[in-house]
This record gives structure tokens, sequence and C-alpha cells, in this order.
């Protein structure tokens, strides 16, 4: 998902959003241990979503904040 997806969506989406990549993200590395992925960019990609996830969130933080 890209930076400009996520400013359009509701701070409460984020947080759903968020919560859902972190837990694909632990049954990827989960399933990566125990053999090995089709596609193991996948865990690459989920963790570069929740930094992006997370960056806007405290951007928006910073916002209120002000």
């Amino acid at each position: 998902m890209k930076a400009s997806e996520l400013k359009d969506l509701s701070t409460s989406d984020l947080n759903e959003l968020l919560i859902e990549n972190k837990s694909t993200l632990s049954k990827l590395k989960i399933n990566h241990k125990i053999a090995e992925l089709e596609n193991p960019i996948q865990i690459r990609d989920t963790r570069k979503t929740i930094a992006r996830i997370n960056t806007e969130l405290r951007s928006r933080n910073l916002q209120v904040a002000k």
C-alpha cells in the first residue's frame, strides 16, 4: 500500500490496518520458519507497509499536538 493511499484513510482505519498487518507479519514469519514461503518478499513488503502506517499515524499525532 502506498503512502498516498494511506493519507486518504481515517485514523481508525489505519489502526485496524496496522493490527491486521502485524498479525499477517507474525503468521508469515512463523510459516517461513516451518517451511519456505512461496514468496518470501511478502515479509519485507508487510514490514514496509507497517512502517508506512506508523509514519502516517505519527505525523497525524504531531499535527494534532501543534
